[in-house]
């Protein structure tokens, strides 16, 4: 009986915890969600981080290694931003994997879709930036190395991924930004009108 009131109890308590992480998660994702729609506030608050953190590295003279891994996550993010969901280069059949882009002027408009949509761009760069921060604090992460090599390695490779991102998008005549891109509107009498 004793045995009973032990596993209910356990139950009870694992139940309690459940519902505290549910609140929690809630609240957390309720914050999140009301920051989408501000998000000149986000990127400046993404990049205060980054700012942050690389005052850390720099003021320390340490954790290169970490800073390194940082930028190349932070250069796979952009790369995934920069890239259509749909890869016209990998879509060979058209009406199983979904829209391609238009090759033609005549063809119908399909909108630009990234693989990695900038809210999520931001929060994955934001979240990691702030585990880099927390990991210059553990000296075992500290690994000596000849940081010139490092930074040369990152402006090689950065280099060479946004060539082969630009000439993917000339290829394939997209242009993952809306600045620049001409917008329409319609008048009184109902004729489009380029802006």
């Amino acid at each position: 009986m004793a045995g009973n009131l032990d596993s209910g109890s356990s139950k009870r308590s694992k139940s309690k915890i459940s519902q505290i992480y549910t609140r929690l998660s809630q609240s957390y994702q309720g914050l999140l969600d009301k920051t989408v729609p501000w998000v000149k506030a986000r990127w400046l608050f993404g990049i205060k981080l980054v700012i942050v953190f690389l005052a850390r590295i720099l003021l320390t003279q340490g954790w290169y290694i970490v800073a390194y891994a940082l930028g190349i996550y932070h250069l796979n993010l952009f790369i995934s931003f920069l890239t259509p969901k749909m890869d016209p280069a990998l879509d060979f059949d058209a009406e199983e994997n979904g829209p391609e882009l238009p090759m033609r002027a005549n063809e119908e408009f399909r909108p630009f879709i990234r693989r990695l949509p900038e809210f999520k761009f931001w929060y994955s760069m934001s979240v990691t930036t702030c585990i880099a921060l927390i990991c210059t604090f553990f000296d075992c992460l500290n690994v000596p190395v000849f940081w010139p090599i490092l930074v040369m390695y990152f402006i090689t490779l950065f280099c060479i991924t946004m060539k082969r991102q630009i000439m993917h998008m000339i290829k394939y005549r997209y242009l993952p930004f809306t600045h620049g891109k001409p917008k329409y509107q319609t008048n009184e009498t109902g004729e489009v009108q380029n802006m």
